[in-house]
């Protein structure tokens, strides 16, 4: 699933192992991953398959840190719906 909003995409995935919300704005990527039972903490990585800068129990919290490393405010990451229920 894929959203853009304000020079923001979102990409969403399932893998085998991880839930994966993907941003890119203007060559610059961040990345939240959950296993995909959905009950583990979040990590920020530099893409969905970077490397992992930290880790956050809060969805609202690796918001904030993804849009740092993109240079925008939280609010305007667009979140694809499958994607809004990550987070402990």
């Amino acid at each position: 699933m894929t959203d853009t909003e304000d020079g923001v995409t979102a990409r969403y995935e399932e893998t085998d192992t991880e839930r994966v919300l993907a941003f890119e704005r203007d060559g610059r990527t961040a990345a939240v991953a959950q296993n995909v039972e959905g009950y583990a903490m979040l990590k920020v990585r530099t893409a969905p398959d970077g490397d992992e800068l930290e880790r956050y129990y809060g969805f609202d919290m690796a918001l904030d840190h993804a849009a740092e490393l993109l240079g925008v405010a939280p609010g305007d990451l667009p979140v694809p719906e499958d994607a809004a229920d990550m987070g402990m």
